[in-house]
């Protein structure tokens, strides 16, 4: 998904659209980006304690010019702090009516929409599980990125990535570090989530975000707001991806080193 620039409500097609692709989904995580100056501010409005924050380090894995993106292929792996590691491969945009019925009953499969202030974003997840240490090998080249990921996995890769493009082709793209912390706001009935990304360049994007039920995303998200707007956070800035960042940061990296 782009990074759209807020706009003060969705058109009547555009929720025509999101109320469809809500209907066939399993989960919707609504989503806000801080800007960047007004990340210690936030934090503190939400009277969170960094502490409490879990480290993660994500690795994306792409050609240099990001041909799998491109496609709308997502391929990823995560180490967790004190947890086990996850991997997933995505395909977005996604029309969950063509999703095939097989995948759908595979509990590791998961069809979600992302909302965002301007935008919003389906997506089919095919989750697995590793170690860190086995995240850690295959990003220090010591492991075949293939054997990261299960089977299920890899032939969903391989129905979906552009021809030609194995996953020992890719590249590893990363580490980003971030840390994330969810707590539960005695205003709102969900758990809200913290992420604060810590890009190589010295950038940082902080997202704060919450999941629901399909039914209960707009109930959701008016709370959501009106808790925010209460804190005095500011619903009204640009909004970034992390995953977009990352990946152009990364693919910059790998072109200058490639000259």
């Amino acid at each position: 998904m782009a990074a759209p620039k807020r706009r003060s409500a969705l058109t009547g097609q555009q929720l025509q659209e999101v109320l469809a692709l809500m209907k066939g989904a399993d989960s919707v995580e609504l989503k806000l980006t801080v800007p960047e100056g007004n990340t210690n501010a936030t934090v503190k409005a939400l009277g969170i304690d960094p502490l409490d924050a879990r480290v993660r380090q994500v690795f994306f894995f792409d050609t240099p010019d990001l041909k799998l993106n491109d496609a709308g292929v997502v391929v990823r792996a995560r180490r967790i702090q004190d947890a086990a590691a996850d991997t997933v491969v995505k395909l977005r945009p996604v029309i969950p009516d063509e999703i095939a019925p097989e995948l759908r009953t595979d509990p590791a499969f998961g069809v979600e929409v992302d909302a965002m202030p301007g935008g919003y974003v389906c997506s089919a997840s095919l989750k697995g599980t590793s170690t860190n240490a086995e995240v850690w090998e295959t990003a220090a080249g010591a492991r075949s990125p293939r054997k990261l990921f299960s089977k299920a996995q890899r032939r969903y890769f391989e129905a979906n990535a552009p021809k030609g493009i194995a996953l020992d082709d890719v590249s590893v793209l990363g580490p980003v570090n971030l840390l994330k912390l969810k707590f539960k706001p005695k205003e709102l009935q969900q758990k809200m989530a913290v992420e604060l990304w810590f890009y190589p360049n010295g950038s940082r994007i902080l997202e704060l975000s919450t999941k629901c039920a399909p039914a209960e995303a707009f109930q959701v998200a008016a709370e959501a707001q009106a808790y925010l707007s209460g804190r005095g956070i500011d619903l009204t800035g640009e909004q970034q991806t992390k995953t977009k960042s990352a990946l152009t940061y990364f693919s910059k990296v790998l072109a200058k080193a490639a000259r």
